[in-house]
């Protein structure tokens, strides 16, 4: 907590009184991504994959230009959202579910191991 108030009090100084006052009332919230694997932590913390699936979008409308109704919109972005679920599940992996999965039964198992130790 110690450091969470002094990167609070450097935000304050340039100015941002907002960032400051968040950081110190959500330290756990902005600090939630450290709980994750190394591997995960840069694609979770970062909003890259989010905003390449936004130009992605932009770049395809462009294209069309002008769409007879909303819903043949919704069908090509809705189209375009499943496929790039499709490419990080089966293709080019996004995040490693195994990494996470390993992480969460070592987390199980030292829960258990400290229950059993309070017994």
């Amino acid at each position: 907590m110690d450091i969470a108030s002094s990167v609070a009090r450097k935000w304050r100084e340039q100015g941002n009184e907002k960032v400051a006052g968040h950081l110190e009332e959500h330290v756990e919230e902005c600090l939630s991504c450290l709980e994750f694997p190394e591997s995960h932590r840069r694609r979770i913390r970062t909003t890259n994959g989010l905003e390449r699936l936004n130009q992605e979008i932009k770049r395809r409308t462009r294209v069309v230009r002008i769409f007879p109704n909303r819903e043949s919109c919704l069908r090509l972005v809705s189209a375009m959202s499943m496929e790039t679920s499709e490419e990080w599940i089966t293709g080019r992996r996004y995040l490693d579910m195994e990494e996470l999965d390993e992480l969460r039964s070592t987390d199980e198992r030292g829960v258990r191991e400290v229950m059993l130790m309070e017994r």
